[in-house]
């Protein structure tokens, strides 16, 4: 008998390395076969067959038109019982494109890795992609939620999908992001150029407009006179990268700033920190507050959906709006001044953070997967006995 097929589709194939193998490595252990339709050109394991389809971030480049085609011969023609698309565009196309094979049976899911539209957003993001995600949501079989609001939008607003989900966002490792014990903590500073004595504060973020880096900065220009041995920790790249650092320099502290590029051991800089900061505008449910919590850290963050289901004010951080620098600086002059509270605050976080842990959310997401299975399996064995 042949194995069943589930497609996994997004707009980008980093997303599926950076938050879904374990999901993919449980079907491949289940006897599923394991297909991915996406940009780029990344070795993905787990994987059974790779499609790379020209999908474009952008809704209207003329691109996606050809990947639309493309997606839609390569759902025709493979037969899949299940397709779960993720990301705006990649889950647009991927849904439009299995209207046919859902009448066939093939279930769809999509997963709301943060809707658009939300509290605070612009009046064009709701006219895009509002409406747009109403109407596909009647092409979804099971809607996933990450976050409580997007969740609730969804319900009020009547969102026809089969069924709607909340579901604890991709999971944390909780057993490779965790504290360190304090002769552990001292080594890896050691190992990293710093001192026991120095402030550290840490965000893991790509350099893009989304993620606000100009308000950590203008904060630190802020904090350096009161906190001179503050040291602002930045990882990761992007288009805004070199603008940060002209800003840096041009705020006099760039010896302050620490650009780390592209990192894969942030299980090893996250409990080295004393604090973690987050300035983005909009987040579904952010990985990189969830890391930082599993390892124990306080966090001061800007106010938006994803930040507060995350970060609950006072008890496991800070909530600071996305243009306060004076306030966002206040807050960590507080907790650098106060080290029991820094303490209080990341065990507050570290247990609460248990119940987005990725053995959880793996459960959850198998409860919603095998009626799928089930009926999958129930189909074919009654197509089977017809013949018998």
């Amino acid at each position: 008998m042949m194995s069943p097929k589930i497609l996994f589709c997004a707009t980008v194939d980093y997303h599926f390395k950076a938050f879904h193998l374990p999901v993919m490595e449980w079907f491949r252990k289940m006897g599923w076969e394991v297909h991915i339709a996406a940009r780029g050109e990344l070795d993905i394991p787990h994987v059974d067959r790779k499609f790379n389809i020209p999908i474009h971030r952008s809704p209207m480049k003329a691109e996606n038109v050809k990947a639309y085609r493309e997606l839609r011969s390569i759902i025709d023609s493979e037969g899949y019982a299940i397709i779960h698309a993720h990301t705006p565009v990649g889950g647009a196309l991927a849904r439009i494109a299995a209207r046919g094979a859902r009448k066939r049976g093939t279930k769809v899911i999509y997963t709301a890795h943060g809707f658009h539209f939300h509290k605070g957003s612009p009046l064009s993001s709701w006219l895009l992609y509002y409406p747009v995600e109403k109407l596909l949501a009647s092409m979804t079989d099971s809607l996933i939620t990450i976050n409580h609001e997007d969740y609730m939008r969804a319900i009020e607003s009547r969102f026809r999908a089969g069924r709607i989900h909340h579901i604890h966002g991709v999971g944390v490792h909780t057993g490779r992001f965790a504290p360190l014990l304090p002769e552990e903590k001292r080594a890896m500073r050691d190992r990293f150029n710093y001192t026991p004595h120095h402030f550290l504060m840490i965000y893991a973020a790509e350099f893009n407009a989304n993620k606000n880096h100009e308000l950590l900065l203008r904060a630190m220009s802020k904090l350096k006179d009161n906190v001179p041995s503050a040291r602002l920790l930045l990882a990761g790249e992007g288009p805004m990268l070199d603008e940060c650092r002209a800003l840096a320099v041009q705020l006099g502290i760039a010896p302050q700033v620490d650009f780390l590029g592209y990192r894969n051991d942030l299980n090893q800089l996250l409990p080295m920190c004393d604090v973690a900061v987050a300035s983005s505008l909009r987040e579904g449910l952010p990985v990189n507050i969830m890391e930082a919590m599993a390892c124990g850290l306080p966090v001061v963050a800007t106010r938006n959906r994803g930040h507060g289901e995350l970060v609950q004010e006072g008890k496991s951080g800070f909530i600071v709006g996305p243009d306060e620098p004076d306030e966002f600086a206040s807050r960590l002059l507080l907790l650098f001044r106060f080290r029991d509270t820094r303490i209080h605050m990341g065990e507050y976080g570290l247990a609460r953070v248990k119940q987005y842990s990725l053995d959880r959310v793996l459960e959850e997401l198998k409860e919603l997967y095998k009626p799928m299975m089930e009926a999958r399996d129930e189909a074919h064995y009654q197509y089977h006995r017809s013949y018998i």
